[in-house]
């Protein structure tokens, strides 16, 4: 379907041909599919209310006291009318006031005024169907309107075709108003077609709010590739890449019946081409990226191969302090982007446990851990750590560090990375892969292992740190000392200063 093109303010002139317009083939069934994923009862005035209004009643001006009651009793009625619309596959006869609608449109006065104004008897149009445009000429004769889910795209495409913005505007806020994740991606792709950006914009946000919940959804697989293409390069998308990736062949999949293509994975790589190269693989695990991706038989087997050792083979930064570079195989440099998606709203934000620091803490292979709670839902990308005490020398610390749900013992993130430190006592940012979404009131453990020279520490620790940050948004850390294997950091001195976090999205607290 192309886009409306507004009418040129210039009054242009109309073909005089009888027939308005060719019918985008989709429009019908996106209203269907909109009404039935819209949760609200909509009382509709039907279609028999709606018939012409033929009989002309004598002083009929007598009780409508107003200028909007005289113009709504004109409404859909054969009195005064000096034109009329069949409209739609039924071709129902409408009529209309040239005057009437001259006043309220652009594309009427052009139609009934130009230089080559329309002389027919009536004006036929094929690509609107008789409840949208009716709801169009209410609003013109009295700026009421009856928008419902089962007629609101069609409406908008109306009041789009026959630049009536103040019918558009409510057709839009009625669309945000019922926003939800099951039509997010309809919606989403509706907007991009009317260049609707607040929309558009108010889409994305649902979707990055509800990410699995909107992939879920039917209409997902219906979007176009440019918008699948504006999803998968989103930074803000809270799921796991791996689910976005099934997500994805699913859309593969709908698009190769849609273009006749026998459904394998041959045709489903074809399909997405150009796409596939936005996945961000690296951010899998190896187990998730060996369940999923790895046995879809959408990646060509070199592209697996790559894949896998970049996950196995040791990063060459890692091990550049290390004697064995000429040993090892390092990691492929693959073509898929490595940064995180955030799903995160506002600036990165820091809690810092210890007021003082000292030297010196050494290293033996021991992993430093730390135990804590939130107050509200937040998600960690990275911890500082501190490092060395040596200034003015080159020095390299490798790091392992995870966060762990202490309950079940489930890994929720890890990176394996390095930093290299200046000698100062400052904490030092080692960041996670992607965001590792951390709930309330339940425990975690933040672990480090470090492998390196001596470095400073912090003393004075701090068991709980109300934190304040954008939006006055307060957050509560509680730490907790960490049993076992430890490396001896505690709550009061230690290891792993600080978290790095961003709050959730949808933290309403």
């Amino acid at each position: 379907m192309s886009n409306p093109i507004r009418p040129n303010p210039q009054r242009p002139s109309p073909n005089p041909s009888t027939t308005i317009c060719a019918k985008p083939p989709s429009l019908k069934n996106l209203s269907e599919k909109f009404s039935t994923a819209v949760s609200i009862s909509s009382s509709r005035t039907s279609l028999d209310s709606d018939a012409p209004k033929n009989a002309t009643e004598f002083n009929w001006q007598e009780k409508k006291t107003t200028l909007k009651a005289r113009f709504s009793h004109l409404f859909n009625n054969e009195t005064l009318a000096d034109v009329h619309f069949n409209v739609g596959n039924e071709e129902m006869r409408i009529p209309a006031h040239k005057l009437v609608l001259s006043a309220g449109s652009a594309v009427f006065d052009a139609m009934f005024n130009g230089d080559m104004r329309h002389t027919e008897a009536a004006v036929i149009i094929t690509d609107i169907e008789s409840p949208a445009f009716l709801v169009l000429l209410r609003f013109l004769y009295s700026d009421e309107s009856d928008i419902g889910p089962e007629n609101v795209m069609t409406t908008l495409y109306t009041a789009k075709k026959y630049a009536v913005p103040a019918l558009e505007n409510q057709c839009i806020q009625f669309l945000e108003t019922n926003l939800t994740s099951e039509n997010a991606f309809l919606l989403l792709s509706q907007a991009r077609m009317f260049s609707e950006d607040s929309l558009a914009e108010r889409c994305l946000e649902c979707i990055d709010q509800s990410t699995e919940e909107a992939l879920a959804g039917d209409s997902f697989v219906d979007i176009d590739f440019e918008t699948l293409l504006v999803i998968l390069k989103r930074d803000s998308l809270g799921i796991r890449e791996h689910r976005l990736f099934s997500a994805i062949l699913r859309w593969a999949g709908a698009e190769c019946g849609r273009v006749n293509l026998p459904r394998d994975a041959k045709n489903m790589r074809k399909v997405l081409e150009g796409a596939i190269e936005l996945v961000r693989f690296p951010l899998m695990t190896i187990e998730e990226f060996a369940a999923g991706p790895a046995q879809s038989d959408v990646l060509e087997k070199e592209e697996v191969v790559d894949i896998f050792l970049h996950f196995a083979a040791p990063n060459p930064k890692v091990l550049k302090s290390q004697k064995l570079l000429f040993k090892m195989p390092f990691q492929p440099t693959i073509p898929y982007p490595d940064h995180a998606r955030c799903c995160h709203t506002g600036k990165e934000e820091v809690v810092s446990r210890f007021s003082e620091y000292a030297s010196r803490w050494g290293y033996s292979g021991t992993c430093d851990r730390i135990r804590f709670t939130v107050s509200r839902k937040i998600y960690v990308v990275g911890l500082g750590l501190y490092g060395s005490i040596h200034s003015g020398t080159s020095t390299e610390y490798r790091v392992m560090m995870q966060i762990i749900h202490s309950e079940t013992n489930n890994n929720c993130g890890q990176n394996e990375t390095s930093f290299s430190p200046d000698g100062t006592p400052k904490s030092f940012r080692v960041m996670f892969k992607e965001p590792i979404e951390i709930k309330p009131n339940q425990f975690y453990t933040a672990s480090a292992t470090l492998n390196g020279p001596d470095s400073w520490y912090g003393t004075k620790g701090l068991a709980q740190v109300q934190h304040v940050g954008v939006g006055e948004k307060k957050t509560t850390f509680t730490f907790f000392y960490a049993a076992c294997n430890n490396n001896g950091t505690s709550v009061e001195d230690g290891q792993i200063p600080e978290l790095i976090f961003f709050h959730s999205i949808d933290s309403k607290e």
